[in-house]
């Protein structure tokens, strides 16, 4: 029996998906992964279509290594929940879901693929748009091409999302998911307005969204004045509430076309990026969180900020263009 045949028989399933989760941890391809591997434990040990389906998984936030839901984990779950929650906010991770639902990752990973989501910019989308979200995407995009000709506003544009999931806080060794911190941020093209982290299992209702749309608007006092702004269309941000809210502060909404996290600059530009910073990292505690992502704002120039509010109507003309498909990232 030679050498690779050997390492084929003494290699588990497991033991390939921890090698597996390395080859991811290191930032390479699915593709690259398989080869590395057969390279150095055995040809035709992995194949390049297996690689691909652990990446997916890991992509979702799911690192968990075993075929089978954990023990004690139900083997059904309320799949109406699940559609609550992630309509209400469609940034959970399949992590959070697990945790809130109390099931395995493998049955939230089946009902999240029969609802047609998958994850994409840190959000749950439909993996195919219906002909009436890719018509409403291109009508807004038309709507200010055509009203906004003059680019000049973008530099009054203040950007408001919140992202979850990005990082965590180390737990007990008992607990083996470390806390997840949700990061509330708010910029323009001069950078950072405000940002909050939000303490753990913290979300973020319509009340707290107008305090937070309060505290911003006390950062921009007297640096502008004209204020155009841009969120999605999560429920807090489209409540009745912060409705009359932004009408109170006199800020001039921006149409968002529902599942377009390609046309918001925070998620396809500002927490891409953050993510890619934080990718992997557990800290002791929360300020800990707190300084990193300080330093992480802070060495970020100004034309990094600039570069993502300006490319704005770009990616608006590729939507049309596309007649309202996803923009294709490199």
């Amino acid at each position: 029996m030679d050498a690779d045949h050997e390492l084929k028989m003494d290699l588990s399933r497991r033991e390939i998906r921890v090698l597996l989760l390395h080859e991811f941890r290191m930032g390479r391809k699915a593709t690259e992964a398989a080869n590395n591997i057969c390279s150095s434990r055995g040809e035709d040990i992995l194949s390049i279509r297996t690689a691909q389906h652990w990446f997916n998984r890991f992509k979702n936030g799911n690192l968990e290594l075993d075929d089978l839901p954990r023990p004690g984990k139900p083997l059904k779950v309320d799949v109406d929940l699940l559609k609550q929650l992630i309509e209400q906010d469609p940034r959970l991770t399949s992590r959070c879901l697990v945790e809130q639902l109390g099931c395995s990752h493998t049955v939230v990973e089946k009902h999240l693929n029969e609802l047609d989501k998958k994850w994409r910019y840190g959000v749950w989308i439909p993996h195919e748009l219906s002909p009436h979200q890719l018509q409403h995407r291109v009508d807004a995009c038309m709507n200010l091409m055509t009203s906004h000709r003059n680019y000049q506003w973008l530099r009054n544009l203040i950007t408001g999302d919140e992202n979850s999931g990005q990082t965590g806080v180390a737990t007990p060794k008992a607990d083996l998911h470390p806390k997840k911190v949700m990061l509330s941020v708010w910029s323009g093209v001069n950078g950072i307005i405000h940002w909050e982290l939000l303490p753990n299992g913290c979300t973020i209702t319509a009340e707290l969204y107008c305090q937070q749309l309060d505290r911003v608007a006390e950062k921009l006092k007297g640096k502008q004045d004209r204020i155009y702004y841009l969120h999605d269309n999560a429920k807090p941000h489209v409540a009745k509430s912060a409705y009359e809210k932004l009408l109170k502060l006199g800020w001039i909404t921006i149409p968002y076309p529902p599942y377009s996290p390609d046309l918001a600059p925070a998620d396809y530009h500002l927490f891409r990026s953050l993510y890619h910073h934080l990718r992997e990292k557990n800290f002791d505690d929360e300020n800990d969180v707190k300084m990193d992502i300080i330093n992480f704002f802070g060495q970020k120039s100004q034309d990094f900020y600039e570069s993502g509010i300006l490319s704005l109507p770009e990616r608006r003309r590729q939507v049309i263009d596309s007649s309202g498909a996803y923009i294709s990232e490199s």
